[in-house]
């Protein structure tokens, strides 16, 4: 992990965590993670799934309205060693000359991590967490 980025949460809820990944210095990739230990998205309970789907979509609206990210992937792998968790990865201008296709992730984030882990980008990410966190906290979620 970088030393200049640390984890930054953006919101908690009853049952969720919204943070800004902490190893990959890209804005707004963000991670959502249930806090009790789940591998699957059916094992949530009928009011985890409900705030789940809640929170997944006020979090693009909010992607969108205040941060103008345009197009997202969504990634959840239940191969992982870690427990639930889904991925938000935003889609970025600097970002066309990886092509617009779910293999340029990894070189995307391969670069990120490699080029752009600099003081500087990571304060511009941490703001980015920070004006996503004091809206989430302006708006009624779930």
């Amino acid at each position: 992990m970088n030393i200049l980025f640390k984890h930054d949460i953006v919101f908690n809820s009853k049952n969720f965590t919204i943070s800004q990944d902490r190893e990959v210095p890209i804005e707004a990739f963000l991670i959502i993670s249930p806090k009790r230990k789940v591998r699957r998205i059916d094992e949530f309970s009928e009011e985890e799934l409900h705030e789940f789907i809640s929170l997944l979509s006020k979090t693009r609206k909010l992607m969108f309205d205040v941060l103008h990210i345009e197009d997202v992937y969504f990634f959840q792998n239940e191969d992982s060693n870690h427990n639930f968790h889904f991925w938000i990865f935003p889609r970025h201008q600097w970002m066309e000359n990886f092509w617009r296709r779910i293999q340029s992730v990894r070189p995307i984030m391969e670069h990120a991590t490699k080029y752009m882990a600099d003081k500087a980008n990571c304060q511009k990410v941490k703001k980015i967490a920070a004006t996503l966190k004091d809206h989430f906290q302006r708006t009624k979620v779930v």
